[in-house]
């Protein structure tokens, strides 16, 4: 006997309704907790070299990612700001602990001159998901990595204990230490030579561009070579190494103001990377839900139309009216967790507001004198600069000139 069509319509709705209000009442499918994380040890070289081989290295005050800065993307400049002046000390502590470098030092800008520059740019960051791009790059201008990192905190990541052991997205500052030793190992003894000697002769044309033009060319490549050598006993290299020594001492002693600034700020910038984690989570899942009671509300209406248009029996249009109004619950629940949602996200923008990174005037104590730097950390370096500039020039007796930049005094080789 063959169904009646109106009877074959409304089983159809009846099973459509129950199926999405099961879905709407279902949790959510995937768990957006990542439960455990696997932090990666220190690589250290498979052979010790001598200490006159070993190589700087310079890691930059982060880019903070802020050029495409949204409100609606969850990106919070005075966080942002502040973590990048935080994650290249967790990196510079990873590279010193594999044991493979000279002096590994996090500088202002990455004008700096070091045997090797690492900047980075934070993409994405919310206590939640860490991704960041890498870039090193040697003296020679040899690229090294240029590599993208991304890692997901574990929940168990902000427990008391944990905190106090070792940072949520340790994995992502090891595993970067670690690509920067292997393309150190594939280094020849020969190459590291060149690196460190291309340093100090960058360094000298920085300070006397006339006095070392020459000395360094570029290839088609874009890579620096070295094309002649300054006599050793050269009392002006001498000075240049003076100099140098005393830029160094003032970066070792940045190093101490990066350290206080991040013993400061770790405490609440811990406290808000958990909170940030908990609503991050918290939203997807919102997010989520929102959506599924959206759908079925959708599903829900249509199928309850259409048992109630379908002109069966009073029962027919009487649970299709039941599922109209389940579906326009459902519906103004999705919208009701969309609002909660918002209530979220201007609760992680108030826990931004709490973190700013102010850098106050030091005073620096040299041989002869003390100086007082004033501004941002970008500002000091400069003033440093700045110094260090007259007393070369009154070592050697020289007026003051405008050091040239590097495209001025490296010549092209043809």
């Amino acid at each position: 006997m063959p169904i009646d069509p109106h009877k074959k319509i409304a089983l159809t709705s009846y099973r459509i309704i129950g199926l999405f209000l099961l879905c709407a009442a279902l949790p959510a499918c995937v768990n957006q907790t990542i439960k455990s994380t696997s932090v990666p040890s220190i690589n250290t070289p498979s052979v010790q070299v001598e200490e006159s081989l070993l190589l700087d290295a310079s890691i930059a005050i982060f880019d903070p990612g802020l050029e495409d800065y949204d409100q609606d993307n969850l990106v919070y400049p005075e966080v942002r700001k502040a973590e990048a002046r935080y994650m290249p000390t967790l990196l510079s502590q990873s590279m010193q602990d594999s044991g493979a470098w000279g002096a590994v030092r996090v500088v202002p800008t990455k004008q700096q001159i070091s045997d090797l520059m690492v900047t980075g740019k934070i993409l994405y960051s919310d206590g939640e998901k860490l991704n960041l791009h890498i870039i090193a790059t040697d003296s020679r201008d040899v690229e090294w990595l240029n590599k993208k990192y991304i890692s997901h905190a574990s929940r168990y990541s902000y427990g008391t204990t944990t905190r106090e052991k070792s940072d949520p997205f340790l994995a992502v500052y090891n595993t970067i230490a670690n690509d920067l030793l292997q393309s150190l190992e594939s280094l020849k003894k020969k190459e590291r030579k060149n690196i460190r000697l291309v340093t100090e002769l960058l360094f000298a044309q920085s300070f006397s561009p006339d006095a070392y033009k020459g000395y360094l060319e570029k290839n088609r490549s874009g890579r620096i070579l070295v094309m002649r050598l300054p006599a050793e006993d050269d009392p002006m290299l001498e000075r240049i190494r003076t100099i140098r020594h005393r830029d160094n001492v003032f970066i070792d002693t940045m190093q101490g103001h990066y350290g206080s600034f991040n013993n400061e700020m770790l405490n609440p910038y811990q406290e808000w990377r958990k909170l940030s984690y908990e609503e991050a989570v918290a939203l997807q899942e919102l997010k989520a839900e929102s959506t599924r009671n959206l759908i079925a509300g959708g599903f829900a209406l249509i199928a309850g139309i259409a048992v109630a248009d379908s002109g069966g029996s009073t029962a027919a249009r009487t649970t299709g009216n039941v599922a109209i109004l389940a579906g326009g619950y459902l519906l103004k629940s999705g919208l009701e967790k969309r609002n909660e949602a918002e209530i979220h996200v201007q609760a992680l923008d108030e826990l931004g507001q709490s973190l700013e990174a102010e850098i106050t005037p030091q005073v620096i104590e040299l041989d002869d004198r003390s100086v007082v730097l004033s501004g941002n950390v970008e500002d000091q370096y400069a003033q440093w600069r700045e110094i260090l500039g007259d007393i070369y020039r009154a070592e050697i007796g020289q007026p003051d000139e405008t050091p040239g930049s590097l495209d001025d005094t490296i010549e092209p080789a043809y």
